[in-house]
């Protein structure tokens, strides 16, 4: 794969707290997000003109729903919604271990084809963690490494998750948590996320 501005790794909550309603609003939210003309440019916009994308599911157990893919174009863009879209819910729903999910995130990230200008995880969920290794020794460690973590707390469970992402999950230059009330807010709120992170921290005003 050619060289690309930014390598992005979506990770997706599928856990329990996460019924089939609300993974299916998360999933066409993210694919209306990639068929729209304010991501495609975000995307395009950069020196290298791309970027590359991977999903990834994630509960106790976590599975690539997404290979690395190219976005260069409005039709690579429609190529990914449709992927995402005819995505299989896997894992099994279970606990949200979060610090584990990020884990698979970022070995992900490391396995991009792709030399990136920059790295960044784009975690959403509507919960803590809650089973297996804490997400703060995880996030300072991507930190360290010059990976950026953002996160989008759905906040129809947990109301305080907003404050719990800002603590324990995000990290690294230009970082930052989004607020989306619930999964039918999360089409609206995951478009400004890419946007956001795919311009970059440089040209936020």
């Amino acid at each position: 794969m050619e060289a690309v501005d930014l390598a992005l790794v979506l990770a997706v909550d599928v856990s329990a707290s996460v019924d089939f309603d609300e993974f299916a609003l998360m999933l066409g939210g993210l694919a209306t997000a990639f068929e729209d003309a304010a991501v495609i440019a975000a995307a395009t916009g950069g020196p290298r003109g791309a970027v590359a994308v991977a999903a990834l599911f994630w509960s106790e157990a976590q599975e690539v729903a997404l290979p690395w893919t190219r976005l260069a174009t409005a039709e690579d863009g429609a190529a990914i919604a449709a992927a995402l879209l005819a995505a299989p819910r896997l894992p099994r729903a279970g606990a949200t271990a979060l610090g584990e999910g990020l884990v698979a995130a970022l070995t992900l990230l490391g396995r991009c084809p792709a030399p990136a200008n920059r790295q960044v995880v784009d975690l959403s969920g509507d919960g803590a963690g809650n089973r297996g290794r804490a997400s703060g020794p995880v996030r300072d460690v991507a930190v360290a490494a010059g990976v950026v973590i953002n996160g989008l707390a759905v906040l129809n469970e947990e109301p305080d998750l907003l404050q719990h992402y800002a603590a324990e999950v995000i990290g690294g230059p230009g970082s930052f948590a989004m607020p989306c009330a619930d999964y039918a807010d999360f089409a609206e709120a995951i478009g400004r996320k890419l946007v956001r992170e795919m311009r970059g921290p440089a040209l936020e005003s």
